[in-house]
């Protein structure tokens, strides 16, 4: 079902979370920040020293979210709710981001292999002076990865733009033995928890 009347944007590039707000019939207009300026990206996704996962997820969300309405502000556009999300991969409370390249990918598998870790997502929706945050947290199993494996996945374009090196709703789907959790917010947005947000901001889910 498709929410004509109501829109909002979206602070994120990711394909997987426009998908998932299509699947639950959030109409949504893109306010993209920039990864590559002349003074670097608008936001920066470096970890501060000491910072744990939760706490770095939960920032890097809510200045992605500052950001994109201090952008709508400056282009006068209509005010409209925005979201914004963010997805970490944490283990051994290491963060493990996107890989750059081969190398990195195949390291973070060979961490991940056989065992279980933790996939954070936070999610933000600020409206008219307002916002609401939550953070989903679930746990996935891998199975034990061979040398074979992960060189054959990480010579697939799916690990480079995904935290911990790994897409679920790919073909490292069969590398998860048991999730715990919340499988869209695996994906990069858990959709129970983002549409109490929404509902809160006044967009009608159903």
């Amino acid at each position: 079902m498709k929410i004509w009347n109501q829109k909002i944007y979206l602070a994120s590039k990711s394909p997987r979370r426009r998908a998932l707000l299509r699947q639950i019939g959030v109409d949504f207009e893109l306010l993209l920040l920039r990864e590559h300026t002349e003074r670097g990206p608008d936001v920066s996704e470096e970890v501060f020293a000491n910072e744990q996962p939760t706490a770095y997820v939960e920032r890097v969300t809510m200045e992605k979210a500052a950001f994109a309405l201090k952008t709508m502000q400056w282009r006068k556009l209509p005010t409209r709710p925005i979201l914004s999300a963010d997805t970490t991969v944490t283990i051994d409370s290491r963060i493990l981001g996107k890989p750059a390249n081969a190398a990195e990918a195949a390291q973070m598998l060979q961490q991940l292999s056989g065992r279980t870790h933790q996939v954070l997502t936070s999610v933000v929706v600020m409206h008219e002076l307002q916002f609401w945050q939550v953070t989903n947290a679930s746990e996935v199993t891998f199975q034990t990865l061979s040398d074979n494996m992960i060189r054959t996945y990480c010579a697939t374009a799916e690990p480079y733009d995904k935290a911990g090196g790994y897409g679920i709703q790919g073909f490292a789907a069969v590398f998860i033995k048991r999730i715990n959790g919340s499988h869209s917010g695996i994906m990069g947005l858990p959709l129970f928890e983002t549409a109490q947000l929404l509902q809160q901001a006044g967009i009608d889910i159903l």
